[in-house]
Parts: C-alpha cells; structure tokens; sequence
C-alpha cells in the first residue's frame, strides 16, 4: 500500500494535500484496491458546497459503488475533468493524475481529525482488510 508521508488521510480512507487553505482531494491507495477496477466517477460542479463527512461523489467499480467523503467543508474550487472519461487514472495514480477535487478549506478546525501517514497505515492494519 503506497501511502505519501505528506499527505493527511481520513477514516473513509480519502487522502487530501493542503496548499494555500486549499485541499486537493482523492482516494486511498488501499481504497482503490478494495474498490477494485474503477469504471465511473461522479463528482460535484465547481462552486458547489461540500460538507465535512458528508457524501460529494461517487466512485464506481466492477465490484461496488462507494460514495466518496468530503474531509472538509467549502466549495469546490475545481473538479478533475479527465476522470469521467478516464476513471482508471484512480487505479493507476491515485495520489497524482487520480485526484478528484480542489476544495477551498472553510474551517480550519475541519484539519483536526485527520490522520498522519502513519496513524492511516495502523488504521489499515486494524481493519485486518488489506
């Protein structure tokens, strides 16, 4: 499971970089494996609001459809265009090309929760799913 150090990740195992009170969104390396081969991707518009732990899109594969976790609360500064015509790119890149959105941080207090690298690998680990 390939998991960057400087990235924070969240229990619904979305990872998020922070840059500038932006986050830019996506999923697990472990999430893309237990999804699977990924075949559609919905998201939200840019200036849509997201809400902290509440649904913002939809990942689909050959073996389930997840719901995808907004981290934080704002709106969606950006959206990745390249994913509804190539969903795999969140199979073969989730930490880079596989990204989903760009959301502009609302509350700072919303960072608090999320877990180090480390803290999302034991995370993992006591799942007993990997």
């Amino acid at each position: 499971m390939e998991l960057p150090e400087d990235l924070k990740y969240t229990r619904e195992h979305e990872w998020l970089s922070i840059e500038d009170g932006v986050a830019t969104v996506g999923i697990t390396d472990h999430a893309q494996e237990q999804l699977g081969e990924v075949v559609f991707v919905e998201l939200p518009a840019a200036g849509d609001k997201v809400e902290k732990s509440e649904p913002f899109g939809v990942v689909e594969s050959t073996k389930a459809v997840s719901d995808i976790y907004a981290p934080v609360s704002g709106e969606v500064a950006e959206v990745n265009d390249g994913l509804p015509d190539s969903p795999e790119l969140v199979n073969e890149d989730p930490y880079g090309d596989g990204w989903m959105v760009k959301v502009t941080i609302g509350d700072d207090a919303d960072l608090e929760d999320l877990m180090t690298a480390d803290e999302y690998r034991q995370f993992v680990e006591e799942l007993g799913d990997d």
